[in-house]
């Protein structure tokens, strides 16, 4: 079983931008620089220096 990819995004915890990665190789960075968001509906890619500069608002569906 496999996760579709409604939509990537997160919000950064520092400067709270929401950024969203569209497509596939669409490198989104928040204002400040801190967190990066990768891979629009085909992947999840995150970048950060510690895993609570981001809170996760990605939404996914189940797939069989």
């Amino acid at each position: 079983m496999t996760n579709k990819i409604i939509s990537n995004k997160i919000k950064c915890t520092k400067c709270k931008d929401i950024i969203e990665s569209k497509y596939r190789h669409d490198f989104v960075v928040c204002k400040c620089g801190l967190v990066f968001a990768d891979g629009g509906k085909d992947y999840l890619r995150r970048g950060f220096n510690e895993v609570e500069d981001y809170e996760e608002l990605s939404e996914t569906m189940g797939e069989e």
